[in-house]
């Protein structure tokens, strides 16, 4: 097969067999969040790559090497979105979302972009569920977040999952850790990848996110951030571990977590899963209270979180957990000669306005041929119209899970049929 006619290197085609497993885990995401009070919002696949490039933060693998950037043809530098909650960030701003009742919370579903080794789980063009809230500093709306998190992956049958907690704290309390990560990994600078020796001058906690095996095992001995952590920073902690027992929601407290991306605050967490391999992380999110007044906007307190919905849709995969059938064609009706046909499609028409689905033949096969057609299509109801048919304006209706018949007048087929269903 000629190389156009495959799809690029680490993007994948959802098929018609499969789409209705998507739509089933986009809608269910979509609803469970609107039980939580969060609307949609949709947002350009491509920005300015300053908003990127400023927010995400340039010491990140993002940015130093995972971005699509290129140049518009007005010489502008352009980026596809590494992820979603900056993009979203600068429509708040934009738009004035802040002036409205407070908390704001959106929700969104849209594909992303990183130039990474696909596998498993890790594609190049992947998509992303999430939610974000802006407008309170509260422990609670943490815990609310979580929850919201959590019951997204249940209500698409996610079983054995762990969510892991975390706080990285806030600029202030983080100088001191960052000094303290720099005089640590100092001592094994020698060691380390070239990455993370710039990492070590600029922003030493990106450190404890390297994929290498090597930085990884230095970092397994270094400073913990719980130890540094102000007054406020544990307050809030506890605060978030209150209302999580509150709703009985059980964690583990990780003091690894740093999540990948420079705006984060206060609370990061996980949920992760023991059954996709090595990419274990289903769901991530925390605070990041400066992101907005970083970007221009009046200091506001945020948080979101996100999922892979590649790497969802593998997990439910592995555990063998049930989607709901993909919706069939409902009566297929077989014309016999052109007068048939004409009000077959008048017939469908009908019965399509109606929320019926329905077909007939539009490649001028035989009657055998559409009868094969229809078997394949899953159709539940199969009719044949022809002369007799249109003459007495009847039509025999065949249920083709048990074969029974029923002669039902063309007048009232809609009706009959909704009844039959």
């Amino acid at each position: 097969m000629s190389e156009i006619n495959r799809a690029v290197k680490g993007t994948n085609d959802i098929l018609p067999e499969i789409s209705h497993k998507w739509q089933f885990a986009e809608s269910t995401m979509l609803e469970t969040a609107r039980l939580f009070g969060f609307k949609e919002i949709r947002v350009p696949v491509f920005e300015h790559t300053e908003v990127f490039s400023r927010n995400v933060g340039d010491t990140t693998d993002v940015v130093q090497k995972e971005m699509y950037t290129f140049l518009d043809k007005g010489d502008r530098s352009i980026t596809l979105r590494p992820e979603l909650t900056a993009g979203t960030a600068r429509s708040v701003i934009e738009h004035g979302l802040l002036n409205s009742a407070l908390p704001l919370k959106v929700c969104y579903i849209g594909g992303c972009y990183r130039y990474e080794k696909p596998q498993a789980g890790r594609l190049r063009e992947f998509h992303q569920f999430g939610a974000e809230c802006y407008g309170t500093k509260n422990p609670a709306a943490d815990a609310e977040m979580i929850a919201l998190a959590k019951q997204v992956l249940e209500n698409l049958g996610v079983k054995n999952i762990s969510l892991e907690i975390n706080s990285i704290g806030c600029p202030t309390c983080r100088k001191n850790y960052q000094e303290a990560l720099k005089k640590y990994f100092a001592e094994n600078e020698n060691d380390l990848c070239d990455t993370c020796k710039d990492r070590l001058t600029r922003n030493p906690m990106r450190i404890l996110d390297c994929k290498s095996p090597i930085c990884s095992n230095i970092a397994k001995n270094a400073p913990v951030v719980l130890d540094f952590l102000c007054d406020e920073c544990k307050e809030h902690f506890d605060g978030v571990k209150a209302h999580l027992e509150a709703m009985q929601i059980n964690y583990t407290v990780n003091p690894h977590i740093v999540r990948g991306l420079d705006y984060y605050t206060k609370t990061v967490f996980e949920f992760v899963s023991n059954d996709i391999g090595a990419q274990s992380t289903v769901c991530g999110g925390g605070r990041y209270d400066g992101l907005i007044g970083q970007m221009g906007g009046n200091d506001t307190p945020a948080l979101g979180f996100a999922m892979g919905i590649e790497r969802l849709m593998l997990l439910l995969e592995n555990q063998n957990c049930e989607f709901p059938n993909a919706k069939k064609c409902d009566l297929y009706i077989a014309p016999m000669g052109e007068k048939a046909a004409l009000k077959a499609s008048s017939l469908c028409n009908e019965l399509r306005l109606c929320g019926i689905a329905a077909e007939t033949d539009i490649c001028s096969r035989g009657l055998k041929a559409q009868m094969k057609f229809a078997d394949k299509i899953g159709a539940l109801f199969t009719a044949v119209l022809g002369d007799n048919e249109l003459e007495s304006g009847k039509i025999n209706i065949k249920n083709m899970s048990d074969g029974s018949i029923k002669e039902i007048s063309l007048d009232a087929l809609p009706d009959e049929i909704i009844k039959l269903q």
